[in-house]
């Protein structure tokens, strides 16, 4: 379960009194940046993954599993 709007809503309320109109948009940029970073990361995880398995079985015998 993920947070809903009203969740949301006080997290930024709660933001904004802590941090000040000031901080948030670089605290936003900050976080958007991290948060491009760590997805690059899982690429490039996930395609050196993809390498070494083609390495291993070059002519993909082996089936990955299904995806529920």
């Amino acid at each position: 379960m993920g947070p809903g709007g009203m969740e949301i809503f006080l997290l930024l309320i709660a933001a904004l009194v802590i941090f000040g109109p000031q901080k948030l948009p670089e605290l936003g940029r900050s976080l958007g940046k991290a948060i491009r970073e760590f997805r690059s990361a899982g690429s490039q995880i996930q395609d050196e993954i993809t390498k070494v398995t083609d390495e291993v079985d070059p002519d993909k015998k082996i089936k990955p599993p299904k995806s529920t």
